[in-house]
């Protein structure tokens, strides 16, 4: 992993690109009882996640994470990177461009993730950066999730 200024736009846009994946992050188990969990934190007890009998009977054979529980595992899956952003003073959560749930993820699934940059840009408080993150089951070519993040670096 090489270090870029986080203002250096053009040396940003240059790390990045539709090649320029990181590797692969650590591996995670999905629990069933982090999807009981999460359903309680959430209030979403929908029986696709939670009813381990009807599920296992339903369309994916076993009881699924509920797709935003996946998404919400992304920083302890998300650890590696192409480069690093140097000398900023702070770094916030903009959003994001898009969201796509594209597989399932049934309970036992181990997880890991991979990241690009596809694009920084100047913004009137510093330098706006999108990135994809994929979450994929491993073994999966399928991304169980396709996530574009935008974040903000502050100097």
């Amino acid at each position: 992993m090489h270090e870029i200024p986080f203002d250096d736009i053009d040396a940003i846009n240059a790390a990045g690109g539709e090649d320029a994946w990181s590797d692969w992050g650590p591996e995670l188990e999905v629990t069933q009882e982090m999807i009981n969990g999460f359903a309680d934190l959430t209030g979403d007890h929908q029986w696709i996640h939670v009813d381990v009998e009807r599920a296992t009977a339903g369309p994916f054979g076993a009881p699924i994470a509920h797709g935003f529980l996946t998404l919400s595992l992304m920083p302890s899956l998300n650890k590696t990177g192409t480069v690093r952003l140097t000398g900023h003073q702070n770094v916030v959560n903009y959003g994001a461009d898009g969201l796509r749930f594209l597989a399932p993820v049934p309970v036992g699934s181990k997880l890991h993730a991979r990241n690009r940059i596809k694009e920084a840009r100047q913004h009137k408080k510093g330098t706006l950066l999108a990135t994809q993150v994929a979450i994929h089951g491993v073994g999966s070519e399928v991304p169980a999730l396709l996530y574009e993040a935008l974040v903000l670096y502050q100097g």
